[in-house]
C-alpha cells in the first residue's frame, strides 16, 4: 500500500526526565503534542525508551536496570492510556515512546501506535543489542507488523532493528518510523546512517526519533546522544542530500517535515536510479555469487 496523501510529520529529540507524578507526565506530554499539532503535524513520533519518564516516577535516586524495567512494565498501561487520550483530543496519530512491557509472559521493548479514532497497535523490538542481551531480561517480541492508516502503510523498526536491511524490505512501507535510544555518538551515527540507507535502498521516507540528554542515576539510559530527522533518497525530487529535515545534535524539540507520496512515486518512476526495480536482479546476482563461493574455480 502506498501513501495516499501528503502528511506532516513531527519527530522528537526527546529528553527523559524524573517527574514527580503521572499528572506531571501528562502535562509534559500534552505540551509536546500541542506544539506539534499546532504546527500542523498529523503524525507524531517519540523515541525508543522515551516512555521511561513513566518508569522513573517515584524511583530512587539510583535505579538499576532490572528495577527500571520492572517499573516500566508496571507503568506501560498508564502511558499507553495517556497517548491514546492525546491522540483522540488533538486528532493526531502518535507513536509513543517505547519501554519494557509485559506481553505473554515475556518482557519486550514495545512502542504503541495510536489513532485519533481510538485504535491502538504496537511494535516490539526484534533484535536486541548485545547490551540488552547481557544486562536485561528483555526478549524479542511479536513479529514485525505494519499500520494501515488514512495516510497509507506505516512501518516501525526500533533502533537496532533499522540496521538490518531485510527487516525494512519485509515491511514494504513507504513511510518507515525509527524510534531510537543511543548512549554515545557512535550509536547515534549508526542509526542515523541506517535511517538514511533504508530511505535510499527502499526509495522511501524514514523518520528518526531519538532520546537526548542525561538521566542521572538511571543505569539503563544514563546518557543519551541523538538528533531527530526525516530522510528520503538522495535523488530527484528530494534534496540532493536526501535530508528532508534534521535537528541539531542533543537539542531537544520537534523536527517537522512534510512527506509527499507524489515525491516518492516520482523518484521511483524517473529518478536517477531505480533501486526497487533492480532489487530482484541484484538479489539474483548475489545468490549466484554465493553459489560460486561454495564451488570456487580451481586454478
Amino acid at each position: 500500500m502506498t501513501l495516499a496523501r501528503k502528511i506532516r510529520v513531527a519527530t522528537a529529540a526527546y529528553p527523559v526526565e524524573r517527574l514527580p507524578d503521572m499528572d506531571a507526565l501528562a502535562a509534559k506530554l500534552e505540551r509536546w503534542v500541542a506544539e506539534a499539532a499546532g504546527a500542523g503535524a498529523e503524525l507524531l513520533v517519540f523515541p525508543e525508551y522515551g516512555g521511561m519518564d513513566a518508569a522513573l516516577i517515584g524511583a530512587p535516586d539510583v535505579i538499576g536496570t532490572a528495577e527500571a524495567c520492572e517499573a516500566a512494565a508496571d507503568a506501560a498501561p498508564a502511558l499507553a492510556a495517556l497517548h491514546a487520550d492525546l491522540a483522540r483530543r488533538y486528532r493526531v496519530h502518535i507513536l509513543g515512546g517505547s519501554l519494557p512491557t509485559r506481553a505473554g509472559g515475556r518482557l519486550v521493548n514495545r512502542t504503541t501506535f495510536h489513532t485519533p479514532d481510538g485504535r491502538m497497535g504496537w511494535q516490539d523490538k526484534q533484535v536486541l543489542t548485545p547490551w540488552e542481551e547481557q544486562n536485561t531480561d528483555l526478549e524479542p517480541g511479536d513479529p514485525l507488523t505494519t499500520f494501515d492508516t488514512e495516510f497509507g502503510r506505516i512501518g516501525v523498526l526500533i533502533c537496532y532493528d533499522s540496521e538490518f536491511p531485510a527487516q525494512a524490505e519485509a515491511l514494504a512501507a513507504d513511510l518507515l518510523l525509527i524510534p531510537s535510544c543511543t548512549e554515545a555518538l557512535t550509536g547515534h551515527s549508526r542509526v542515523h546512517i541506517a535511517a538514511r540507507a533504508r530511505a535510499l535502498e527502499g526509495q522511501r521516507v524514514t523518520v528518526l526519533s531519538q532520546t537526548v540528554g542525561p538521566v542521572p542515576g538511571c543505569e539503563i539510559m544514563d546518557e543519551n546522544t541523538g538528533a531527530a530527522g526525516l530522510f528520503g533518497p538522495p535523488d530527484r525530487p528530494f534534496p540532493p542530500s536526501g535530508i528532508i529535515a534534521a535537528g541539531l545534535l542533543n537539542r531537544p524539540g520537534w523536527v517537522i517535515g512534510d512527506v509527499d507520496p507524489a515525491a516518492i512515486a516520482l523518484t521511483r518512476e524517473s529518478g536517477g536510479v531505480a533501486l526497487l526495480r533492480h532489487w530482484p536482479h541484484a538479489r539474483q546476482r548475489a545468490e549466484a555469487a554465493a553459489q560460486r563461493a561454495l564451488a570456487p574455480n580451481r586454478p
